[in-house]
């Protein structure tokens, strides 16, 4: 098991300077899938509590329906606005939830 700092030891033998640590750390973030990272930031994913039986299936096809209803809209706003209309706004919901897509 890795000690921490204060006992002379490091949890990794590699020493970073600032700039390939950043490196490291975009380079981690970059091998995440991309839906993951908005889920992430927009609906704060990582904040989720459900563990057990069907619940994060269940609420992971609700997230995903509800990104791509924000994601097909074209309009000027982004996606963390969206979503904040959508709750605050039933009209702009419903323009959400009705938009056609064409199969062309």
């Amino acid at each position: 098991m890795a000690r921490s700092r204060s006992s002379g030891n490091y949890l990794s033998s590699t020493k970073l300077d600032a700039k390939r640590f950043a490196a490291a750390v975009r380079a981690h973030r970059g091998v995440e899938n991309p839906l993951h990272l908005v889920l992430d930031v927009v609906f704060h994913d990582d904040l989720a509590r459900l563990r057990t039986a069907n619940g994060p299936q269940n609420m992971a096809m609700v997230k995903h329906l509800a990104m791509n209803l924000i994601r097909n809209t074209k309009d000027k706003h982004g996606l963390k606005v969206r979503r904040k209309l959508a709750n605050l706004n039933p009209n702009y919901l419903e323009t959400l939830i009705r938009q056609t897509v064409s199969l062309t």
